[in-house]
């Protein structure tokens, strides 16, 4: 059913990605060329940033509403988490790309951005453990039938 608790874990999920969109990975008190250019670092200074965190918010709103397929459920699950782990991880490959790339070394301080990540891996796994609970309860309750 959609008014379950695992809905509750997938929207928060969700809601973290979008806030990929507000808080920043890190930030520097100098300008320098590409990611620092407006001295934040975050996912609107790459493409596929952008794209990772748009394909998490929509894998999380589309796991919600399938509630009556809970195996694929869980599988969309796995693949949030897979996002979760991808997005700080090609952050991370971006930046070090390019900082070695014009060999800047630029002082950086770290933002709460950085730990959105692991908010939506604990999220998503939250999100699994229900769905497997209440696919337990309803083979439990076919047994009984």
């Amino acid at each position: 059913m959609i008014q379950r608790v695992q809905t509750i874990f997938l929207f928060l999920a969700a809601g973290v990605f979008g806030g990929f969109f507000g808080l920043p990975f890190a930030s520097s008190d100098v300008a320098a060329p590409e990611f620092f250019s407006d001295k934040v670092f975050n996912i609107m200074d790459h493409t596929a940033l952008i794209g990772l965190s748009g394909l998490g918010i929509l894998l999380a709103l589309i796991t919600i509403f399938l509630f009556k397929n809970r195996k694929l459920q869980i599988k969309f699950g796995y693949l949030i988490i897979c996002i979760a782990i991808i997005l700080p991880a090609a952050a991370y490959f971006l930046f070090k790309n390019q900082s070695v790339s014009t060999n800047s070394s630029v002082p950086i301080s770290i933002q709460p951005g950085v730990f959105l990540p692991l908010v939506a891996i604990i999220l998503a796994a939250i999100a699994n453990y229900y769905i497997k609970k209440d696919d337990k309860l309803v083979k439990s309750m076919d047994r009984l039938r």
